[in-house]
């Protein structure tokens, strides 16, 4: 469905009803429920309308493996017109994902992997050799605003000996070229001791409700002083829920101490995609339901609060004059259990289903809708 079209019916989440005329890409109308009119009519009665969901947190190289997916598999097909790719690429191949972007359907950005192979290898920073600052700086002169951020994943499996000083590199980085950093943090070392108090405002904390050793709570699911001091500073939280990077049991507690997610992304790839725990981000925005969170809540943290960080106001807000950038979905009764990366499970009565976007002038339907 292109062109000149009216969604009609559509709910917003705090309960009106509207239609939505499109004409050629822009928003020409909003209107009350039934008196939008277009050449082309969609009934979305019983669908609520959202701006278009934004994950602040995917890998959509599909080259690489095994942290690669297609990109319109992990976007517009799940109800996401716009994604981030979190460090999948260096340098080195940075301006193909690029190119691939420029190819798809879903809006993408991207952070650019402080190591220059990306995640060719799983251990990109254990090497010195593979962070080059001038390889990175030169990389960031040809950019034309698709990168957003600087990526490095501070964890033992990725520094192996080189502890924190990938992370000193990358702050030295970001205090050059003024982009913020995305820090992935896991097991140790280094001690999230040392990670974290290095972090500055805009800077984002990915994985921050993982559930292994070396996490933000202690053993009583207390917050570390560490984290309600980044907070305090401005530092951003991301759940980046991935294959290993989510824990209920954490995020209960973070809940409980009024710790809340500024963004909540998927860390989606073809495994997590196809195999769970991940699925879509339907299933993952189902989870923060199942947590408690409001249906408002839990969607401005995939719309306004991820726009916010991107700068881009337009992509959380859908006004008249505005392309059209929506994601249309529906919120069911079905009971179903929902897994963590531990294997921990949750039942929840409350599923989100993806069941449209609005993106390039053009209503796609989900393919993938749970």
């Amino acid at each position: 469905m292109k062109n000149n079209f009216v969604l009609r019916h559509l709910k917003q989440i705090g309960g009106e009803m509207i239609d939505i005329v499109v004409n050629n890409g822009i928003i020409t109308e909003i209107t009350e429920s039934g008196k939008g009119h277009a050449p082309v009519e969609w009934d979305g009665s019983g669908i609520y309308v959202s701006s278009g969901w934004i994950d602040m947190h995917v890998h959509a190289f599909q080259e690489f493996t095994p942290y690669g997916d297609e990109i319109d598999l992990i976007g517009v097909n799940q109800g996401v017109t716009t994604i981030v790719d979190a460090g999948s690429c260096g340098a080195d191949r940075i301006f193909e994902l690029a190119a691939h972007a420029r190819q798809s359907k879903t809006r993408v950005f991207a952070f650019l992997n402080i190591s220059t192979i990306g995640l060719q290898r799983i251990d990109e920073l254990s090497s010195l050799t593979w962070i080059n600052k001038e390889k990175v700086i030169q990389t960031l002169r040809q950019d034309e605003g698709f990168i957003v951020g600087l990526k490095a994943r501070i964890s033992s499996s990725v520094v192996g000996n080189q502890g924190i000083k990938p992370l000193e590199i990358a702050l030295e980085m970001s205090d050059e070229t003024g982009l913020p950093l995305m820090v992935h943090i896991g097991s140790a070392p280094p001690d999230i001791k040392e990670i974290v108090p290095l972090l500055r405002r805009k800077d984002i904390i990915t994985h921050y409700l993982h559930g292994k050793n070396n996490n933000l709570f202690n053993e009583s699911d207390e917050p570390l002083e560490i984290l309600e001091e980044a907070i305090a500073r401005g530092v951003h939280l991301d759940v980046g829920h991935g294959t290993a990077s989510f824990s209920f049991r954490v995020a209960e507690s973070a809940k409980k101490h009024g710790i809340h997610p500024d963004t909540i992304s998927t860390d989606i790839y073809r495994g997590n995609r196809l195999n769970g725990p991940v699925y879509s981000m339907s299933c993952v925005l189902s989870k923060f339901l199942c947590l408690g969170y409001s249906l408002e809540d839990t969607i401005a943290a995939v719309t306004t609060s991820a726009a916010r960080w991107l700068k881009r106001p337009e992509l959380g807000r859908i006004q008249v004059g505005d392309p059209a950038n929506l994601t249309l979905f529906s919120l069911s009764r079905n009971p179903l259990t929902f897994s963590d990366s531990q294997g921990q499970q949750r039942a929840a009565d409350q599923i989100i289903r993806a069941e449209g976007v609005v993106t390039g002038g053009e209503f796609i339907k989900c393919e993938v809708r749970t």
